[in-house]
């Protein structure tokens, strides 16, 4: 037998002895209610200034948009850049453009920019000139322009050209002339809806 003390057990603290008390119901409500406000902060704010989806109503976005679809809107897109031909923005829609086309007034329309700040544009049958000069359109479009031909023009500073991709069934700048770029909301990035068509505009 080997001798020697006992090792002395570790006191227990006083707090071991206290039975841990639940969580007031009066603290975990204004826990979850400052998660749900900050959450809807949070959804407010992205859908204010950074991304926003849209609903696309009419065919005059045509064959690159259709009735129906869903798009998300990049708002920073031309935080640090300007706008660039071919892009397809969203912009808030001119005063004039219900009487000019006849249309139920919608406050945001969406178009594809074709022509700058300080160029000159027209268009001859079906085909655009941008100084002078035919532009190439490398994006899917109807072609038949001649239904509204563009009047030649100097696009003023800041303003810029939208044409819808279906252009013979577009209300666009041909009818209510050029849009400010403090009018334009953010550049159309991606398809959302339907899912089988998901993917960059």
């Amino acid at each position: 037998m080997v001798g020697g003390t006992e090792p002395s057990l570790p006191e227990q603290s006083e707090e071991a002895h206290i039975q841990r008390r639940g969580i007031p119901p009066l603290v975990w409500l204004l826990e979850w209610v400052t998660i749900i406000a900050a959450a809807l902060l949070l959804a407010f704010g992205v859908r204010a200034f950074v991304l926003q989806t849209y609903f696309i109503p009419t065919g005059s976005m045509e064959p690159t948009l259709h009735i129906g679809d869903r798009i998300l809107v990049f708002k920073l897109a031309y935080l640090f850049s300007s706008p660039e031909r071919g892009d397809v923005v969203v912009f808030k829609a001119p005063a004039s453009e219900a009487v000019d086309c006849g249309d139920a007034y919608v406050p945001d329309l969406v178009k594809r920019i074709v022509g700058l700040p300080g160029e000159t544009i027209s268009s001859v049958r079906n085909v655009i000139f941008i100084d002078h000069k035919p532009l190439a359109q490398p994006w899917a479009h109807y072609q038949p322009l001649d239904v509204q031909p563009i009047t030649p023009q100097t696009i003023p500073a800041n303003h810029y050209f939208m044409i819808g991709d279906n252009q013979p069934n577009s209300c666009d700048s041909r009818y209510w002339g050029t849009i400010p770029r403090s009018s334009i909301i953010g550049e159309a990035v991606f398809k959302i809806w339907p899912l089988s068509q998901f993917g960059p505009i």
